[in-house]
């Protein structure tokens, strides 16, 4: 029966030729691949910079002459350590003034409720003096905050900077004394293209290097995202948060972040299989007829040999990874083999398109 077969072929190509017809032309050969969902990490990478938890310039509230330094350049202080001593003589005296003004005023409060008790003075008068007491008590309670101010404490635990200052220095609000930085934990601001938002969340772990210690590589975790994505630059900022125990990273320091999702997973297809024009992207997809179509999709993150495909493309669909310049849309192909995903190649199944 296959003799027969071959030979009525043959005939048929030999009338051909006779009767000068174009033979019929054989389907070009191609090379399929399958789209398949696959583990795509995603990788973001970002330019950032360092900032401390806290940061303050220690500055007086009052205006006065500095009597006493109590810190070292660069030293590491507790939260309400005394920093700078202020001239404090007469606010002392304020305060000393006005206890005695409450004691006067307390002892005729006392005076005026045993005059009360006995019908002797008026409620009116209880009521006056009552209010004086509770004045006096309020200016004493102003007096001793603004004693309290002449010394000048760290807001804090941290580590503080260049004393600005000296002994005898007159100060006011507007002198910056020193500063202070708590970098046990540093913040990272990074900008990412609002593309990667989506896939973006609390806790996602940061990788960070700076230029300082290029065999250092500082290990964190994204702490917030910013709820808006500037117009310009379609960008969001991150907040990633870095453990600083050791204080290698300063505030200010550039760093390169990388933030690392592993449970993502991607539709790929080979990277040979997308065919650009001009702004757009598609494929050739291989039918269960053999036909070819050309189909527009939407790519998204690339690896070597991967592109993700967002969409346009459904899972197990089969589209031409090579010999896309010979196929056209409508026509059959033959397939004379197939790669897999990452661009492996594998035996071809008989039968299937």
């Amino acid at each position: 029966m296959g003799h027969r077969v071959r030979s009525y072929s043959s005939f048929l190509l030999l009338a051909a030729w006779l009767l000068g017809l174009p033979a019929a032309a054989e389907p070009p050969g191609v090379v399929t691949a399958q789209a398949t969902v696959v583990t795509f990490p995603l990788t973001v990478e970002g330019l950032g910079t360092a900032r401390a938890r806290e940061a303050v310039e220690i500055r007086p509230q009052l205006s006065e002459r500095i009597t006493a330094i109590r810190f070292e350049e660069g030293q590491r202080v507790e939260a309400e350590q005394a920093l700078v001593e202020l001239e404090a003589r007469e606010l002392r005296a304020a305060v000393a003034m006005a206890r005695a003004e409450l004691l006067e005023s307390q002892g005729q409060l006392r005076r005026a409720r045993k005059l009360h008790a006995t019908n002797a003075l008026s409620a009116q008068e209880l009521e006056s003096r009552t209010a004086r007491r509770d004045a006096h008590r309020a200016a004493l309670d102003a007096a001793e905050a603004r004693l309290a101010q002449t010394v000048v404490r760290a807001p804090f635990a941290g580590r503080l900077g260049l004393r600005r200052v000296s002994p005898g220095s007159y100060v006011m609000p507007e002198t910056v004394i020193t500063t202070l930085d708590d970098t046990d934990v540093m913040k990272l601001d990074f900008d990412v293209p609002e593309t990667a938002l989506s896939r973006l969340a609390d806790d996602l772990p940061v990788t960070a290097r700076s230029a300082a210690w290029p065999d250092e590589l500082f290990q964190g975790r994204v702490d917030t995202i910013d709820t808006r994505v500037d117009p310009v630059s379609r960008t969001v900022t991150v907040r990633a948060v870095v453990d600083n125990p050791d204080g290698r990273l300063r505030p200010g320091m550039f760093l390169t972040v990388t933030v690392l999702r592993q449970d993502v997973t991607a539709l790929v297809v080979p990277e040979q299989a997308i065919m650009p024009e001009q702004s757009t992207q598609y494929v050739l997809v291989v039918g269960a007829d053999g036909n070819v179509e050309k189909r527009e999709v939407r790519t998204g993150r690339r690896r070597p040999g991967q592109v993700e495909i967002l969409s346009g493309l459904a899972e197990g669909e089969v589209v031409v990874a090579e010999g896309t310049q010979k196929a056209r849309p409508g026509a059959p192909v033959k397939i004379l083999g197939r790669i897999d995903a990452a661009g492996d190649p594998r035996p071809e199944t008989p039968g299937a398109p």
